[in-house]
């Protein structure tokens, strides 16, 4: 099965047996975010049979869900009536996220100037178990529709940024998370085995930053600084990353890093 090449999964994300049997939990609501979470990995528009199959529920059930959210604007009917898609008010949530989450806020002015300092892509990444998800993507003169998506996600356990965050987590802890990764490649070099990956969070924790060289894409090197909280735990990653048709990794790391790791001091919380 190819990968997915706009999200990453998720990891442990759903409610557990004794979350969903507690009086608090509205089962309603967690089958209508069913039914809008069926578009993740969709390429394309719907249909009401495919919602209902993707989201694990009935058809009948799903034809109501869908009703709903259509009138409130969560889903809309395909131009060419193929099926359906996410609805305009969605974007209202992306734009409540980063307009209020206090990191997002105070990275992106930070991010700016060291895409200034080195005319390269620089994005801000949120850690989320087995995948990070970009919040800041902050582009040059390669663009791809891809590259400039915020939500985009990529796998921790073969990107600089991921490498980064895991190497501030306990040994046990990463290795589990490159455990349960799907470590299917997404291009020739990229790494699958456990031990290899582990050596290079090995490397990342000694230096402080991890390298990586064609692991999401061909030719493109990347080096990754993890942001901590207050409790010196990571919460997210800067990523530096440019053309090995440009760059020698050599220099590309004297350029970068300390770029790179100013701005990951700047926004950890000691």
């Amino acid at each position: 099965m190819p990968r997915n090449t706009t999200r990453a999964e998720p990891g442990r994300r759903n409610p557990t047996g004794e979350e969903r049997a507690g009086a608090l939990f509205v089962q309603s609501v967690e089958k209508a975010m069913g039914l809008l979470s069926a578009f993740h990995l969709a390429d394309g528009p719907l249909t009401l049979s495919e919602l209902a199959l993707r989201a694990g529920m009935g058809r009948s059930v799903a034809q109501r869900m869908l009703h709903t959210l259509r009138a409130l604007g969560y889903i809309r009917r395909d131009p060419e009536g193929r099926g359906f898609l996410p609805g305009l008010r969605v974007l209202d949530h992306t734009l409540d996220y980063l307009r209020l989450d206090p990191l997002v806020q105070q990275a992106t002015p930070v991010l700016v100037g060291v895409r200034q300092s080195i005319g390269e892509r620089v994005d801000l990444s949120l850690f989320d178990d087995l995948r990070v998800v970009y919040a800041v993507r902050l582009q040059t003169k390669r663009q791809t529709l891809n590259a400039t998506l915020v939500g985009h996600s990529v796998p921790t356990f073969c990107t600089s940024g991921g490498w980064a965050i895991l190497s501030r987590l306990p040994e046990d802890q990463a290795r589990d998370i490159v455990t349960r990764s799907d470590r299917r490649p997404f291009t020739p070099q990229t790494l699958d085995d456990i031990d290899e990956i582990m050596e290079n969070v090995a490397q990342a924790r000694a230096k402080g930053y991890a390298l990586s060289m064609n692991q999401i894409l061909s030719g493109e090197v990347a080096v990754g600084f993890p942001v901590l909280n207050a409790t010196g735990a990571p919460v997210a990653a800067i990523h530096i990353a440019a053309s090995l048709a440009e760059w020698t990794p050599e220099d590309f790391v004297k350029a970068a890093v300390p770029l790179g790791q100013q701005a990951a001091r700047t926004l950890s919380k000691f």
